[in-house]
């Protein structure tokens, strides 16, 4: 293992802070989650974590077809570069019901698709598209207990699912199910509960498909729990984080063996104590929703520990004797890597050493086109 697989041959050529992606590793995470899976077309990655047509891109050319995103801006994305099955994962609501129209009416050979959870929803899109003369792909969102969206298994998912086949803008593609907060360190006891969990959907499947002559799609697991469902028959995976991978997944899940893809660079630029360093990586450059020693792991620098952080400056206590100089480079992985690639305008690509590419964020806006 060579445990300086993350260094540059120049790193004095990068301004920090910087977002870093390591090519070699993301293609090797792209083909661990297809082989974890057993073949692409049983995936739908969601690019909340990348957000760029070149990662995208990446996904496509291993023979991933299908994907999602939660924002217009993601799925315009995934449109311009030549997916042709792509969800909204998310209900659109107001304004977005008509920017997802448009953004349909542009691509009229894309298969797209949206969430549902509820009846005024439906009936708000289906009102839209009827004027439009367009008929929308639907998927009913389920709450398996995130409790965050979608209607509870059972009853209530089924009164909407036949509600919504008497509208005639909609069309009933099957369900979508996040159970991210099955989060249990055990891998045995988050495998019972993931499977306790979908027991009731199976049987919902199973039931309308019997009482509709349908067959119905189910899109199940984030990254906590694809591997499991991905041991059912007619699941689809939809894991986000693997291309990249962040140090909040490593530690909680340590038996994916995703690898670091994706690091933040940045520098000391001050000692303002004895024992105190701070580096340019404030708010604006990591994701900080976590506890303040949750934020960053530097891999040529665990021994810091942060004591102090706000939108330009990250302190760290590097203890008295400490030999830190003004200029060091320090590279982390961050805790969240979704929200922290959203805070960078572009990605610099790195192969041995060296920056090879620079890939825009382009679906970190919420608006591209439409």
């Amino acid at each position: 293992m060579n445990d300086d697989w993350y260094k540059l041959n120049h790193p004095e050529k990068i301004d920090s802070p910087a977002l870093l992606v390591y090519l070699d590793r993301a293609k090797e995470n792209i083909q661990k989650v297809i082989k974890e899976v057993g073949t692409a077309d049983r995936l739908r990655p969601h690019i909340k974590t990348n957000k760029s047509a070149e990662a995208c891109q990446l996904m496509m050319d291993a023979g991933i077809k299908a994907f999602k995103g939660a924002t217009i801006a993601e799925i315009e994305l995934l449109a311009s570069i030549g997916a042709k099955d792509i969800m909204l994962a998310y209900q659109p609501v107001g304004p977005k019901v008509d920017r997802f129209l448009a953004l349909i009416a542009h691509y009229p050979d894309v298969k797209f698709h949206c969430l549902i959870d509820h009846i005024d929803a439906a009936k708000a899109l289906n009102e839209k598209a009827l004027a439009s003369n367009q008929k929308i792909g639907i998927y009913i969102d389920l709450n398996a207990g995130t409790n965050r969206t979608g209607v509870v298994p059972g009853k209530q998912a089924e009164d909407l699912f036949e509600q919504i086949l008497q509208l005639k803008g909609l069309q009933n593609i099957g369900f979508h199910l996040y159970d991210g907060h099955l989060r249990d360190p055990d891998i045995k006891l988050r495998e019972i509960a993931c499977d306790e969990g979908f027991a009731p959907i199976s049987q919902m499947r199973e039931k309308l498909e019997n009482k509709y002559n349908l067959t119905l799609d189910v899109i199940a697991g984030g990254t906590t729990t694809f591997p499991f469902h991905s041991k059912r028959a007619r699941i689809t995976c939809a894991p986000g984080t693997f291309i990249y991978w962040d140090e909040g997944y490593a530690s909680g899940l340590p038996e994916q063996s995703f690898l670091y893809a994706a690091l933040v660079l940045c520098r000391v630029i001050s000692l303002p104590t004895s024992n105190y360093i701070c580096v340019d990586l404030g708010y604006k450059a990591i994701a900080s929703e976590n506890p303040l020693a949750e934020r960053v792991k530097f891999l040529n620098a665990p021994e810091l520990v942060p004591v102090g952080h706000s939108e330009e400056h990250l302190v760290l206590d590097a203890k008295e004797g400490h030999s830190y100089k003004i200029g060091d480079v320090l590279f982390g992985v961050p805790i969240h890597i979704c929200p922290t690639v959203a805070s960078y305008q572009e990605a610099l690509v790195i192969q041995n050493g060296e920056q090879v590419a620079t890939w825009k964020t382009v679906a970190r806006d919420r608006r591209i086109t439409f």
